[in-house]
Formats: structure tokens, sequence, C-alpha cells
């Protein structure tokens, strides 16, 4: 018996070793297939036009160029975990209030120089600087010790910003904040190389160094010579993986016509025959809401009864399917804060279509015949589009069967809408700056902020921001915004209607691609290779 159990195993043996063989051959191919480098990666962008602005501090720079050319202390992966980039690590100190950064040694910029502190000072502090007109800089003025003071000029830096040695940096804060590198691995917080900034001024953002897996090669030009794109070529001294790619293409001026005739590798969905096709499809994560917000200051709208009344009345479907375009994915949501963010989830218990509740709560705040509802402008943010105008049809049609006339106007500032005195809505979309809760909130809802243009005001809502805004634990933290959220549910200060995503071809052959959580601007381009 025990002969006939060691031929046997024997036999196994030799069997899974016959197997393995072309298993190992199969995988040592793939591997081999995997590592192999060079090609050209041509991209065509959402935009129509393409905008020349490299500078990672501007509200007109391109994201997804700067994220190749340029580096961060920080970055995030795919799951929205912190992850090293120029910093090798960092400590936090027991009060929340000090980070310090220790910096990868022998970092090199595109042009040779190596990476210091220095530059990584710099770099933080232009965001202040009035002459750079930096959106972001309020994402930092309040937090960084000393901020207010350089950006009124009254010092000569930042006093939170210290350079402790060659390959250390600190940033000191007024208040703990438990998103900061979040913040520190955004686009706006890329590391430049102080002196030759200093030394060429503007014109170093015409050929600049940073020290990303691309390096800047030349502009990509129209046959009038006019600007239409850029060209990048792959780091070969890059202090991480090495691109596997020799290079990047971006342009908006690439057609259907090029991309079906595989001249270029990645599109945005621009006709039907690309969703019918072998191609691959791929649809972002992007922090994008879209909100209907109403004027919470000026009657009705200063009931939230009226509020309720009209998001029962919206169609969020209908809505969606009447704004059709194959570009994007709009996402119906009653949430306020993306469900994509860690601890939050879609809600569907919460302002469901129900007509017939809005016209008994109409009809309960005193609307009848004889009292009919008042008029409503819809403000709609220029430039004008025939997007934007299938939103303002969808919506006229869906009020008007509450007896609700609209009618739309075009803002090109918030001034013009905070001047409004008669009740209003206004569409507006918020793209995150950073992966947090207080990201949305903050900016839309905190009772004085610029961008809360609905005039809502709830001092329980400001009292819980200002707890989360210091709160050190996370679970303790997004409570705190779950309490915040279920506030608005209640007043309605705004009707959240969809989470807006871009879809996106790439050609049958590309691959290494991960689906950016915060959209495609962020596509870490360097694990993509080509498999032709």
């Amino acid at each position: 018996m025990a002969k006939i159990f060691s031929r046997v195993v024997v036999i196994n043996i030799i069997f899974l070793m016959a197997l393995s063989i072309p298993l190992f051959n199969y995988w040592e191919e793939q591997e081999k297939i995997e590592q192999k480098y060079g090609g050209d990666f041509r991209v065509k962008s959402f935009e129509s036009e393409f905008s020349t602005q490299l500078d990672p501090a501007s509200a007109e720079a391109h994201i997804f160029v700067i994220e190749q050319i340029y580096d961060g202390l920080v970055r995030v992966d795919k799951n929205l975990n912190i992850v090293p980039s120029l910093a090798d690590y960092w400590e936090i100190s027991p009060d929340g209030k000090k980070y310090t950064f220790y910096l990868r040694r022998g970092v090199k910029f595109h042009h040779g120089g190596e990476l210091s502190a220095e530059d990584v000072k710099y770099s933080f502090e232009r965001l202040f600087d009035e002459e750079i007109d930096s959106p972001s800089f309020q994402l930092f003025l309040a937090r960084v010790e000393g901020a207010k003071d350089f950006r009124e000029r009254k010092t000569g830096e930042v006093k939170g910003f210290k350079v402790l040695d060659k390959y250390k940096f600190e940033i000191h804060l007024e208040k703990p904040f438990v998103s900061t590198l979040y913040l520190m691995s955004m686009h706006f917080c890329k590391i430049l190389p102080c002196n030759l900034v200093l030394k060429q001024g503007k014109g170093f953002f015409s050929k600049p160094s940073g020290t990303g897996p691309f390096m800047f090669d030349y502009w990509v030009r129209t046959t009038r010579l006019d600007i239409a794109g850029v060209r990048l070529k792959r780091n070969e001294e890059y202090f991480g993986v090495k691109p596997r790619l020799e290079v990047v293409e971006f342009c908006p001026l690439f057609t259907l016509d090029n991309f079906l005739k595989g001249e270029i590798e990645s599109i945005p969905v621009l006709s039907d025959k690309l969703l019918k096709s072998g191609y691959q499809i791929f649809q972002d994560g992007s922090l994008h809401q879209i909100f209907l917000g109403m004027s919470c200051h000026i009657p009705p709208f200063d009931r939230p009864m009226v509020r309720k009344a009209i998001s029962y009345a919206l169609n969020k479907r209908d809505i969606a399917r009447d704004t059709y375009d194959m570009r994007y994915v709009r996402q119906v949501t009653n949430n306020y804060i993306p469900p994509r963010l860690t601890g939050f989830f879609p809600r569907d218990d919460e302002m469901s279509y129900d007509l017939e509740k809005a016209r008994r709560m109409l009809r309960k705040a005193g609307f009848t015949i004889r009292e009919e509802f008042p008029p409503l402008t819809l403000f709609l943010d220029f430039p004008r589009s025939e997007l934007k105008n299938k939103i303002y049809r969808a919506l006229r049609e869906q009020l008007d069967s509450l007896g609700i006339k609209l009618r739309t106007s075009y803002y090109k500032t918030f001034e013009e809408i905070r001047s409004h005195k008669k009740p209003y809505l206004v569409l507006l979309g918020r793209v995150m700056n950073f992966p947090d809760p207080e990201d949305i909130i903050r900016p839309l809802f905190l009772s004085n902020s610029t961008f809360n243009v609905f005039g809502y005001s709830n001092p329980e809502l400001d009292k819980l921001l200002q707890e989360a805004e210091i709160e050190r634990s996370w679970t303790k933290r997004i409570d705190l915004f779950h309490r915040i959220e279920k506030i608005l549910f209640s007043d309605v200060p705004a009707v959240p209607l969809f989470s807006h995503q871009n879809r996106i071809v790439m050609q049958s052959y590309v691959r290494g691609i991960e689906e950016p959580p915060l959209g495609f601007h962020y596509f870490d381009v360097k694990k993509i290779w080509l498999d032709k």
C-alpha cells in the first residue's frame, strides 16, 4: 500500500512540475512584456483650447501636465492613501501642529540641480504672493503660522515654513489640521527649483524644470506656429520607478479620426462608435458634485418647508437623461458629501422624487391658485453652452408642473448673484481641491464663506465645522461631518443633483491603467505602457 501511495505522489509531483514549466514560462514572458519601454502616448484633452500656463500655483494650469513635470512632498495612491514622494518620510508632533518632512537625498531637477529644503520653502511661500495670484493660498492662510503677515507684506518670510537643514523641512500650524498631508499632495503644492525660478522669472514656465517622471520637450504647434499642446519626454534620472513611455503628448486639437486611425492613444468619449467598438472605456472617480442652490435669505426660500418642496419636485433621473452627454456620466446623488470619501455611503432615503408630496407641502406653505409662487431666476455661470441650456430647459419643465415660472441669467461673478433681490436658484458645481469632506462643506455652507451664494446660515453647522477642523481622530471627525450632513438634509439650502464623472477611451494596446480617484487629471502616466 505504501509503495502504491509513493508511486502516486511521485506521479503527481512529476505532473505538477510539467505543468509548472509552461506556467513559469508564461509569467516570465508576461514579466518581459511588462518591462518593455518606449512608445508615444498621445492624449486629447477635454478642453477645446490649450493653456500654456505650466505654473502649478495658477488656476489656469493643466493639472494633467503639472502632474507629469513636477512632484510634491507626498501623493495619494489609487485608494486615497498618503504615500511618500519627494519626502522619504515625515513626523507629526503630538499636538498635531508640527509636520517635519525628511527629503529624499540626491533627487535632481530636470536641469540638474539637486532638490533641497530651500526649494520646498520657496514653493510654498510663493502660493501667498499676490503677484502669483494663486487661489490656493486660501487653503493655507489661516492655518500656517505667519502666513497672514507674509501675505500682507509685514514679514519677508512665512514663519511657519522652516528649513532645518538641506534635507529637512518643517511646517508649523496655528492649530491642528488632520488633512494637512492631503493638502500637500495636491497639484498646487508641487516643488519648484528656487534659484532657477528667481533667475528666470516668468520665463521659467516657458521651459519649466521639475523633478517629475516626464520633462518638458517642446510646444506642439499648428501650421501657423500657434501653440496647440505640449510634448514631454521621459526623465531618465527620475528618482522613482522609471516611466515606461518615451513621450507624452497632450493636445486638444487631436481628433476622433486621429484616434480611429490609431494615431493617438486616449480621447474623451466623443462618438457612439467608440462605445460600440473594442476600445477600453474608463470612468473616473472625480470628486465633482453638482448642486441646485436656493436663496435661503429671500422669501419664500427663507422657509425650509418650501426648499424641501422644491427638492421633492425634481426628478433627477429625468434631468440626467434630458442633459445626456456621452463624454460624461452624471450619477444621481442624494449626498452633500461624496460617498467616494472614506466613511460616507450613498443615500437613497432622502430627497426622493415625489411630485404630489411637493404640491401638498407648497399648499401647506400657503401657495394656492390665488397666492402664486413668485417667478424664479436660474443663475448659470459663463460661458453659455448647449449643455447649460439643456439643464435650464429640464428644470423649467419640471418646475412648471408646480406652477413655478423659471427664467435664466448668466453670471460672471458671485457678486451678481448676491445683489439679486428676488428669489433665485443657482446651479453650482464643486470640484474638490483635496479629498476631505471639509473641502465641500466649508466653502459652500459655512455662513460667511465667499462661495456660499445661497445666503444660508446655520450656527450649529458652523460650530460643528469648527470642531471638525481641529479634531485629530478620523472616526470622530467623520461622525461630526455625518451630523453636519444631517443638518443639511433638514435645512436643504441646496439640492444635490449629480456627481459629475468624465469618460475616456483608450486604445486596446494601452496597459497599466489605474483609474485615479481624483479624476483623469491625476493619471499616473508613469505606470502606463504600450503592448503593440
